[in-house]
C-alpha cells in the first residue's frame, strides 16, 4: 500500500457519495419536473442526454481518473485493461446520449437547431478530445509494439489531458444544467423556484466534485507506487 492510503480511503468515500447523489438528483430533477424518460416522445428522449451524460463523462470518468490510485496493487498491466474497458463504457454512453439530444431536436415541433449554444460548442470539444485520448491511449499503453520509454515520455501528457477534459466534461455539464434549466423555467427562474434551486445544486456539485478529483490525482502522497516485480515483468 501507498504512503496516506487512509486519509485516501476516506476521501475516496467521500467521492463516490458525491458521485452517486449528483447521479441521483439528476435522475429526481428529470422524473419529477422534467416528465421522466422515454424512446418515443422527441421532448423526452431529451432527458437520457443528461443523466447519462452525467453518468459517462462526470462519474464514469472520473472513476477512471483515479482508477490506478484506487487499486495500486493490481498489475499495471490489468489496471490498463481495467482503464480501457471503462472509458469503452464512457463511449458507448456519450454515443447514446448524443443520440438521444440529436433526435429531441431533429424531431421536435418545432425543429430545435443543432448545436447552436456553447454548451454543445464545448461538448463538440470534449467528445473529440475524448476521443484522440482514448485512441492514442489504447495505441501508446496497450500497443505492446511500442517501446516502454515512448510509453514513459507520454504518461505525464496523457495524465495531463485527461484532467483537463475531465475539467472541460464538468464545465460543459455546468452549462447544460444552466440552460435547460433557464429554457424551460424561462421568466420563472428569477424567482427561486425549486427546480431552478435544485439545478443550481446541481452545478455546485459538479464543481466540487471537479476540484475533489484533481486534489486526489495531483496529491503526490496518493500517487500509485506500482511493486517493484510488476514493473520488472512489465519490462
Amino acid at each position: 500500500m501507498f504512503g496516506g492510503i487512509g486519509l485516501y480511503t476516506k476521501f475516496y468515500i467521500l467521492f463516490q457519495i458525491i458521485g452517486l447523489t449528483l447521479i441521483y438528483f439528476v435522475y429526481y430533477w428529470i422524473v419529477q419536473y422534467r416528465g421522466g424518460f422515454s424512446f418515443t416522445e422527441p421532448k423526452i428522449i431529451f432527458n437520457w442526454h443528461p443523466l447519462l451524460m452525467t453518468i459517462a463523462f462526470v462519474y464514469l470518468f472520473a472513476n477512471a481518473i483515479l482508477h490506478y490510485r484506487t487499486f495500486p496493487n493490481n498489475t499495471k498491466k490489468k489496471l490498463k485493461k481495467q482503464h480501457s474497458l471503462i472509458h469503452g463504457c464512457i463511449l458507448i454512453l456519450i454515443v447514446i446520449a448524443g443520440f438521444a439530444a440529436f433526435v429531441s431536436h431533429q424531431y421536435s415541433v418545432p425543429k430545435i437547431p443543432h448545436l447552436y449554444s456553447l454548451h454543445s460548442w464545448l461538448g463538440i470539444i470534449t467528445i473529440l478530445m475524448f476521443l484522440s485520448q482514448f485512441i492514442s491511449g489504447l495505441w501508446c499503453f496497450l500497443y505492446p509494439g511500442v517501446a516502454a520509454q515512448h510509453r514513459e515520455t507520454l504518461a505525464p501528457y496523457h495524465v495531463f489531458f485527461g484532467i483537463s477534459i475531465f475539467t472541460l466534461a464538468i464545465a460543459t455539464a455546468v452549462l447544460g444544467f444552466c440552460e435547460k434549466i433557464i429554457f424551460s423555467l424561462s421568466n420563472k427562474y428569477k424567482l427561486f423556484p425549486a427546480e431552478g434551486v435544485l439545478g443550481n445544486i446541481l452545478g455546485i456539485f459538479c464543481v466540487f466534485y471537479c476540484v475533489l478529483v484533481v486534489y486526489m490525482i495531483t496529491k503526490p502522497e496518493f500517487k500509485r507506487r506500482p511493486k517493484l516485480e510488476y514493473e520488472t515483468l512489465l519490462k
